[in-house]
Parts: C-alpha cells; sequence; structure tokens
C-alpha cells in the first residue's frame, strides 16, 4: 500500500468528472487499498478518487472511529429518502481547515459496487448521508465551497492558495 498525494482547492484537477470503473479487479483493489491508507492517515471520513488524482468513480469511507469498518464504493449513486435537511457542518480533506454548514438531505440510500465488484444498496442518516452525499460531488467535479457564496468562495480560495504558499515555501 502507498500513502497518495490529496489534492488542494483551487486545484483544477478537483474540478474533473471521473470516469465509470468498467471492471473491479486487482488494479482497482490496489486503489481502493491506497485511498483507504491515505484516508486513515489524513484522519479523514471519506475519500474520492478525484482527491487523489485518479479519475475514476471511486470513494472509501469509515466512520467507526477506529478505523475498523471501511466502506467501498465503485461507481455509487444516492437517492434522497427525505426532504428533511441536516445541519452538520461539512470539512474537506482537500479544504483543510474550512468547515461549513450546507443543506443537504439527510438520508439517503446508497447503491455501489464493493472492492469485489458486488452491488449493494444501504440507507446512511446523520454524517453518513452527508458524507455519501459530499464525497459523490467530488466525483462529479463538484466541491462543498461551490454551494457557498462567491464571497466566502473568494475568502476560502485567498486562504488556501496563502496555506499553500505557507506549506511550500
Amino acid at each position: 500500500m502507498a500513502l497518495l498525494d490529496i489534492l488542494e482547492y483551487p486545484d483544477e484537477r478537483l474540478r474533473t468528472i471521473a470516469k465509470p470503473v468498467s471492471e473491479v479487479n486487482d488494479d482497482i483493489r490496489k486503489i481502493v487499498d491506497d485511498m483507504l491508507e491515505t484516508m486513515y492517515d489524513a484522519k479523514g471520513v471519506g475519500l474520492a478518487a478525484t482527491q487523489v488524482d485518479i479519475h475514476q468513480r471511486i470513494v472509501v469511507m469509515d466512520f467507526s472511529g477506529d478505523n475498523s469498518e471501511p466502506l467501498v464504493l465503485i461507481n455509487p449513486t444516492f437517492e434522497s429518502l427525505t426532504e428533511e435537511l441536516t445541519d452538520i457542518s461539512e470539512g474537506c480533506l482537500s479544504v483543510p481547515g474550512v468547515f461549513e454548514l450546507l443543506d443537504r438531505p439527510a438520508s439517503v440510500r446508497l447503491t455501489a459496487l464493493d472492492r469485489d465488484g458486488k452491488e449493494y444498496s444501504m440507507d446512511f442518516d446523520g454524517l453518513a448521508s452527508v458524507c455519501v452525499q459530499h464525497e459523490i460531488d467530488h466525483l462529479n467535479g463538484k466541491l462543498f465551497v461551490d454551494y457557498l457564496s462567491k464571497l466566502k468562495q473568494d475568502r476560502i480560495r485567498k486562504k488556501m492558495v496563502k496555506h499553500k504558499r505557507l506549506t511550500t515555501a
């Protein structure tokens, strides 16, 4: 396994729309393993392949708190199960240090392929629901900051550019 570099906003590669995985094979499972290792190392609960400059429809998540329940989502889709919205603040490994409250459906049904290529469906509420929607947005080239006002987006972009300048100096 290997740690992958996580792209940071405003990197344009985060805007790439991921392509569907045509076959779940050993190469895809290696990507999954590397993504899990990267997500755990970064102390995240979700990571989309787009965030590590791999433009295939792959997401990994783990809400256990002790890295014991990894979820693999290959070619994921979701549907809202409620009109009720969450009140959970979102953060992102690609936008470190930024947290914002967004309106997202509080409950969703996910359909995806697992690590072995088997299709499954699961219902999610609360934080897990937000994470599913957030990570699938990444696969579609969208970031949570896109839901914010232009003023907030500009402020975050400037903060991230400054952060990058300070960390690479």
